[in-house]
């Protein structure tokens, strides 16, 4: 009985030292896996969101039809795979004004806008009623061209020339609206000086066919389908701007830069113009901090060819003409990015 007695005390504090030795173990074990779980959440390489950032971002585009769309789905994806901790998406939109309003009150993160869209929307003219804010410039793309197109027998060489024209003008309320009224208006005109009629480019250019219109006012990046499909059937011209009113455009409106067409721009084209364009932009949410734009920035120009293979416009996008005809304040991220070039 005694004998057996021992025998249980003893088997009963070995149990206890292996209980112990387990514990002593898990403890470890808690611990180098807390440690790794540790190391996994400050680890940039682990997918963790930095503080402060938004782990979700958006990008407006376009219409999947137009140049916005492609672009804007590219950038997202760069973002979404360069950039640790942040998921993006580029979603169609109505392209400038619905974005920029979208952007203002905070139902998206980025979003490809118009230049001189966006500097309407800051002073709140045109076709916003009010002050439209709270977003601010990333980098410029590409032009979009402003075509004063009219046929090649047409006798119109100048602008001074659409004087008593039938000259169409755009939509109402559209950049392109507000681009004739600007351009007319250095040249000492309105739309009181010709017989406007407002429509889109599709229009126009049917019009412009008819002989239903003598010119038309096209705002868009070069070449422009409506223009092309014109230029297939008859031969056009489109209207030179002189030097010294571009210079006085770009002297009173900050988004406008300079463009010069030539022959190869459309078919039965055989003449070179010059003009002035406004600029397609990315522009960002103020919301967004400082660090995450920088960092979000930095990938898309790290990875340019992806731009590229996107749209052939992308090859317009590069560090040396990013801010050209930029018509609002850089982002703080954007500005300290290439403050650093």
């Amino acid at each position: 009985m005694k004998k057996y007695s021992l025998f249980l005390i003893l088997a009963l504090m070995l149990g206890v030292m292996l209980v112990a030795c387990g514990d002593a173990s898990t403890d470890a074990l808690d611990e180098e896996g807390q440690e790794e779980t540790n190391e996994e959440t400050t680890d940039a390489e682990g997918g963790e969101t930095p503080e402060g950032w938004k782990e979700d971002i958006t990008v407006l585009t376009g219409g999947e039809a137009g140049v916005y769309f492609p672009l804007g789905v590219a950038m997202a994806e760069i973002m979404d795979e360069h950039v640790d901790g942040v998921t993006a998406t580029g979603i169609t939109s109505g392209a400038s004004v619905v974005n920029a309003n979208e952007l203002s009150e905070g139902q998206a993160d980025f979003a490809l806008i118009q230049n001189d869209v966006a500097y309407y929307a800051h002073e709140g003219t045109n076709m916003f009623d009010g002050v439209v804010d709270g977003f601010s410039g990333v980098f410029t793309i590409y032009p979009e061209t402003i075509q004063i197109v009219t046929l090649a027998d047409s006798g119109i060489e100048t602008v001074e020339a659409l004087a008593g024209k039938r000259v169409a003008v755009g939509d109402v309320g559209s950049g392109t609206e507000a681009n004739a009224s600007q351009i007319l208006a250095v040249h000492d005109l309105t739309f009181d000086d010709i017989s406007a009629e407002w429509m889109g480019f599709g229009d126009a250019a049917t019009n412009l066919q008819d002989g239903n219109i003598d010119a038309a006012f096209v705002t868009a990046g070069t070449p422009t389908g409506s223009i092309q499909e014109l230029a297939a059937s008859a031969d056009i011209k489109i209207v030179s701007i002189t030097e010294d009113k571009i210079a006085q455009l770009e002297e009173e409106y900050p988004y406008y830069v300079r463009e010069d067409l030539d022959e190869n721009t459309y078919e039965n084209f055989d003449a070179t113009a010059t003009t002035v364009a406004v600029q397609a932009m990315l522009a960002a949410s103020d919301e967004l901090p400082e660090d995450q734009v920088y960092e979000l920035v930095k990938s898309i120009f790290d990875n340019l060819d992806a731009m590229k293979n996107a749209h052939e416009r992308g090859n317009d996008l590069t560090i040396d003409t990013a801010q050209d005809g930029m018509s609002i304040d850089l982002h703080p991220g954007a500005k300290k990015f290439y403050d650093e070039q």
